[in-house]
């Protein structure tokens, strides 16, 4: 086949699945991460003042969910490859869409937390599974273009979710039922009903899928057993190799800084939304306290999209982690020094857009250095490191506003992890470079 047509086939094979896969895989995406903070939501909506919670309990059950993740991550990606990530994607979706659905009916923090407990238990092993789906369909050069439009259903969940979330709010009474309840009921059915359809809608590997041609199905194949074959000569060893790595424990905690910056924003954003009513009157509903919680994701993904955009053109630079790092740093505890609620939503909006930058870029760097084994066990544990901020990030924030009486303390600890992600990322990039003039200084004495 000439190389012309071998460039036309790539073309049109990627251009399908990106077509027919991703934005399926990234609506799964987005409503598991609508339901996972579905709770930020409901919090300053009645759920606390009905269930009688503090801000601490509000922020543990937050956080709880990822107890549960973290406990069951591996033994789910374990199961997901013996049964196949499509059949196990729905599994994993059709169970926390009950999970979730079983919401509308608590009755006290307690049973809060053990629902919380439950979801990330449901939902474990659900992104690192999505993440192979889609690598099981595009060679590793597409990989971050392909991640980079997955992720992109992230700040789009709230951007969307958060004006949904205040709808279905304000139709309190309906079933008799409190806003914030139909709210959860709002945000459970779609899992179950999507979770139902998957299996029928994803296939396993290119062989099976009917909408691509024989050339394009050959093609795939191909690239995919090639790399797979390069995959299988790392050695098993390797991955230990992982865990004692330095450089995989530095990206652990730079990672961590970034998530515990995503997941205190997510959690309790709305709460400080809604305290925009004191200043705005009766006039603030709902519906636009959603709006306003979404004006910083809308803006999050265009940033996400641009950003990777100029990372797959140009490669990626120290400064495309760093410097949104600080931008977050700096902007987190920023925002609550501004007495005017607009100049609020600006500042936070640079923080989310310094989030959802950094974010999908950073996952090229593990394998910038790791591969194979080592390259899924360093992948496993910087995720793992992620899902402890995500219980950090909740629980530290609520407790250390009723310590204070404010949010000015937590938002700074917030501020000072993200800061450290930037040092960190400028950190090992001198030490890259370092290394790579000690290997020249040694291949220069050698010759």
């Amino acid at each position: 086949m000439a190389s012309e047509e071998v460039s036309a086939v790539e073309r049109s094979a990627i251009r399908k699945v990106s077509i027919r896969l991703v934005p399926f895989v990234a609506l799964m995406f987005f409503i598991n991460y609508l339901d996972r903070t579905a709770i930020g939501f409901a919090g300053p909506n009645g759920m606390t003042q009905d269930l009688g919670m503090t801000a601490a309990q509000f922020g543990f059950a937050s956080g709880v969910f990822f107890i549960g993740y973290i406990i069951l991550e591996i033994p789910s990606n374990l199961a997901l490859h013996k049964f196949g990530a499509r059949v196990w994607l729905s599994r994993i979706m059709i169970s926390w869409g009950i999970v979730a659905l079983l919401f509308t009916w608590v009755q006290g923090h307690v049973g809060l937390y053990w629902l919380r407990f439950l979801l990330g238990v449901a939902e474990a092993g659900f992104f690192p599974g999505a993440i192979l789906f889609l690598s099981m369909w595009v060679p590793a050069r597409y990989r971050p273009r392909i991640l980079s439009l997955f992720y992109l259903a992230q700040p789009l969940t709230t951007a969307i979710g958060a004006p949904l979330a205040g709808a279905l709010i304000q139709l309190h009474g309906l079933f008799g039922l409190e806003g914030w309840r139909v709210m959860f009921l709002g945000v459970g059915v779609p899992a179950i009903l999507i979770g139902i359809i998957a299996p029928f809608y994803l296939k396993n590997s290119p062989r099976d899928a009917h909408w691509l041609s024989e050339d394009e199905q050959e093609w795939l194949v191909k690239e995919l057993k090639s790399e797979a074959n390069d995959t299988e000569h790392s050695e098993h060893a390797s991955v230990g190799k992982a865990f004692n790595n330095a450089r995989v424990w530095v990206l652990a905690l730079l990672y961590f800084g970034f998530i515990y910056g995503l997941y205190a924003l997510g959690f309790f954003l709305p709460s400080i939304v809604s305290g925009f009513q004191e200043r705005l009157g009766d006039g603030f509903t709902p519906i636009m306290q959603g709006l306003v919680t979404a004006i910083p994701y809308v803006f999050a993904a265009l940033v996400l999209y641009l950003w990777s955009n100029n990372v797959f053109k140009k490669g990626l630079k120290t400064w495309h982690i760093a410097i949104p790092a600080f931008a977050g740093a700096v902007s987190v505890p920023l925002a609550l020094l501004s007495s005017h609620p607009w100049i609020t939503v600006a500042i936070v909006t640079v923080t989310a857009c310094s989030i959802f930058a950094a974010l999908p870029n950073f996952w090229t760097l593990p394998t910038q250095f790791l591969t194979g084994a080592a390259a899924a066990a360093g992948v496993a544990l910087i995720n793992t490191f992620g899902n402890l901020a995500g219980f950090s990030a909740g629980y530290v924030t609520g407790w250390l506003h009723d310590a204070t009486g404010g949010y000015m303390v937590p938002m700074c600890v917030v501020g000072g992890f993200m800061g450290l992600s930037g040092i960190l990322m400028i950190g090992l990039a001198s030490r890259k470079k370092v290394a790579a003039a000690e290997r020249s200084t040694e291949e220069f004495a050698g010759d």
